[in-house]
């Protein structure tokens, strides 16, 4: 399957579960119906829910919305949606409809909301790009800089609290906790924050802090404070954090495993 099919199959489901919940909760047709039914693809949808969330005085809807269009229309952002969209399907044991954390879940739709922001970072309206960014934090209790480089396949479970600053560097397949910060360690400007590799899993409250790397398919426990880098398929935890064991399994974001067995 390529990406535009993929993303088109998820728009399928999506439309076809908020016809479901119109019949089962008629009360929510006006909502269900301006937000999805009324446009034709995952972009456009999406576009117009974030921006009717994220709009005020400063930045009203008729500017937030082409901003969001601008963004969902091109194939690589949306692509990364819907693998975010699919992640938090797959490990999220709260959700098993699309459709739910695309209307609801504060994580997913913070994180869409910062690749707008980070799109418009790229095509230097940084000003733009930290009022959005403010008006994100101020709804959805997520502080993501927009310079912050994130891939695909995330999931943010819960979100509140996080914190993700500006060199902060996120690969794919990663899922993220509520209450994370990936900070600097003082006053140093530069390169300074946290490196997440692929398939890390971050616990509840972790705190990574400089400019450090967590190796693929490591885990930082909940609570853990990490202030060194950690080797690729470890298991961290502790104030500050060492290497308690070994993942047990490639890509521990998949599993969302939080227990391990210290070495």
């Amino acid at each position: 399957m390529n990406q535009k099919q993929s993303i088109d199959l998820i728009w399928q489901k999506i439309v076809s579960e908020t016809i479901t919940a119109m019949e089962k909760e008629p009360i929510l047709q006006s909502f269900l119906q301006s937000t999805v039914l009324d446009h034709s693809s995952l972009g456009d949808s999406l576009s117009f829910h974030l921006a009717n969330k994220l709009s005020n005085h400063a930045l009203p809807l008729k500017l937030l919305q082409p901003l969001m269009n601008q963004a969902f229309n091109q194939d690589k952002i949306l692509y990364a949606t819907s693998r975010d969209l699919q992640a938090t399907v797959d490990r999220d044991s709260a959700c098993s409809v699309y459709s739910t954390p695309f209307l609801y879940f504060k994580g997913f739709l913070a994180l869409q909301a910062h690749r707008v922001t980070h799109n418009l970072w790229l095509q230097r309206n940084q000003s733009l790009a930290l009022m959005l960014q403010h008006s994100i934090s101020t709804h959805f209790a997520v502080d993501i800089h927009p310079a912050a480089k994130i891939g695909s396949g995330i999931l943010i479970d819960h979100a509140t609290g996080l914190v993700i600053g500006e060199t902060a560097v996120i690969e794919d397949s990663v899922s993220i906790m509520q209450s994370v910060t990936l900070g600097g360690t003082g006053k140093d400007s530069g390169d300074r924050h946290p490196k997440i590799r692929k398939g890390v899993l971050l616990g509840p409250g972790a705190k990574i802090l400089g400019n450090i790397e967590i190796g693929e398919g490591s885990m930082v426990a909940a609570s853990s404070v990490v202030l060194k880098s950690v080797p690729s398929h470890s298991i961290v935890a502790g104030v500050p954090a060492e290497v308690v064991g070994k993942a047990d399994v490639n890509e521990p974001s998949k599993v969302m495993n939080h227990y391990f067995k210290p070495c």
